[in-house]
């Protein structure tokens, strides 16, 4: 372990699934958590400072391997979504009855396996985009009378799309309370190498980058944006195959994305994520490990703390 780096302890506790645990993710107040598994089923479970955590429910109405579940803003009530090998996303609420839950709606709009999800900034209202081996981007909006817009962006990656995140609605550097129009831009990770800055404008989906964001030499696994609260530029983080992880950073509207290799891990990078405040990093790899980085002042990027 490098000079500096701080070693923090981790609570290990038996999820019940029956095969690989693919994503683990905790709800906006950070009293749940939901998991999901190759065995195809999503577990919840609630959270105290000092017991483990106690399974809550379990939801089951994939057919396939779950790859992700993203929980909902609480302002829009209890809700999850979750998308599968099985080509479906599912969105779960929950009903009067604490810790009932029920599916709300099913979209079966992708020809291939849907891989990732992600819920936008709720100043966009409710809306989830979707990406999947078919090539493409899936954008649904709900509705207040319950049903969903579609909006879709055809081969975003044509041999596959890997990963989605949402942009902050807020333009770089502004502070709370200042009133502006939101910002409705997403990123991409495919399995053409490449990262990809998608805006919605008249509309259409548009690609906001040019040339596409492409450092990595193996399929992109994973793509974050980061928040951006009061500061100066964007940032993305990507992660891939090739072991690397590569933050990308851009001073303001239509400038060119920048990259820089945060570190090479060796070993195949799975996903990335950031904190609330945008300035530290989280990097899960293939060695079962998971890192915290934080960016100095002269811009490098170093570890300080290893989660054992």
């Amino acid at each position: 372990m490098s000079p500096g780096v701080k070693q923090t302890g981790s609570q290990k506790f038996e999820s019940g699934h029956q095969d690989v645990v693919h994503d683990v993710t905790m709800d906006y107040y950070g009293k749940r958590i939901a998991t999901c598994s190759a065995d195809r089923t999503i577990k919840l479970f609630g959270l105290s400072a000092s017991d483990t955590p106690t399974l809550l429910a379990s939801l089951t109405g994939h057919e396939g391997p779950v790859w992700q579940v993203a929980w909902a803003n609480p302002k829009f009530g209890s809700m999850l979504a979750s998308c599968s090998y099985d080509r479906r996303v599912i969105i779960w609420r929950e009903g009067q009855q604490e810790n009932e839950w029920s599916q709300v709606q099913v979209f079966e709009e992708h020809e291939a396996s849907v891989n990732s999800i992600s819920w936008a900034p709720h100043e966009l209202g409710l809306c989830l985009a979707c990406g999947s081996s078919d090539g493409s981007i899936t954008v649904f909006t709900g509705r207040e009378d319950g049903s969903w817009d579609k909006t879709k962006i055809d081969q975003a990656h044509q041999v596959g799309v890997t990963a989605v995140s949402w942009a902050p609605a807020s333009a770089p550097g502004s502070l709370v309370g200042q009133p502006s129009d939101p910002i409705q831009k997403l990123v991409s990770g495919g399995c053409d190498n490449t990262a990809k800055v998608w805006k919605f404008y008249n509309g259409f989906w548009k690609l906001d980058c040019f040339p596409p964001l492409q450092m990595h030499t193996d399929w992109v696994r994973d793509v974050a944006w980061a928040p951006n609260l009061g500061l100066p530029k964007s940032t993305i983080a990507s992660c891939s195959q090739d072991g690397k992880v590569v933050i990308w950073t851009q001073g303001k509207e239509g400038d060119k994305w920048e990259g820089k290799i945060l570190n090479d891990f060796k070993t195949p990078v799975w996903r990335v994520n950031w904190s609330l405040t945008g300035n530290i990093l989280a990097v899960a790899d293939g060695n079962n490990s998971v890192t915290l980085w934080k960016e100095a002042v002269d811009g490098d990027w170093n570890q300080v703390t290893t989660v054992q």
